[in-house]
């Protein structure tokens, strides 16, 4: 065997969403989101295009993008829908985690690859992100409000047109203990086909 199968099974098993409201005061290092980036980049990529685009908030660009997505929820949430609650975690949440990374996919100008493709590998760069978190010890939030995809966050980021962004990643040291998951087994998801 290549690797230790039981320890990358155990990564893939451990991996958790936590909530910035759960993270503690201890600070993430630029090198380790370096790392995050870096894995990141090797999920796979239909015709090698790397749709993958990121932008690191931290330190007082946190402030930044919490102003901006107070107003952008206040903008694209009819007044009758908005709560106060979430208009607070607008600014709460990139305040608590230690860095937040905008994930992006930068559509291909040839358009040869579906969209949905680069979408997927986009996912799975942010899958790669939270197994990296995982082993670090470090929590991880991908968020994706509404209003993300709009025009409006797209001339926030300096995204194209085409592009888009896919989410907002928090990470931060959790403040608990890490939290148990569970799983339906694959008997309930599972068909096998011989013929």
């Amino acid at each position: 065997m290549k690797y230790n199968l039981s320890e990358i099974t155990a990564v893939i098993r451990d991996r958790r969403t936590i909530y910035p409201e759960f993270f503690s005061e201890r600070k993430v290092h630029k090198e380790q989101i370096e790392l995050l980036l870096n894995n990141a980049i090797w999920a796979p990529t239909h015709g090698m295009t790397q749709p993958w685009r990121f932008k690191v908030f931290m330190d007082d660009g946190k402030a930044v993008l919490g102003e901006f997505l107070r107003k952008i929820y206040l903008d694209f949430t009819p007044k009758e829908d908005q709560k106060e609650i979430k208009l607070n975690r607008m600014t709460d949440r990139p305040a608590r985690a230690s860095a937040v990374i905008a994930v992006s996919m930068k559509r291909q100008a040839e358009e040869k690859i579906p969209e949905i493709e680069e979408v997927e590998a986009v996912a799975c760069a942010i899958q790669n992100m939270y197994l990296t978190c995982t082993a670090y010890g470090l929590g991880g939030f991908w968020s994706t409000p509404k209003f993300i995809y709009t025009p409006a966050m797209n001339e926030f980021l300096g995204l194209g047109e085409k592009d888009k962004c896919l989410g907002l990643f928090y990470v931060g040291y959790p403040a608990n203990e890490w939290p148990k998951g569970q799983r339906r087994p694959i008997e309930y998801l599972t068909e096998w086909v011989h013929q």
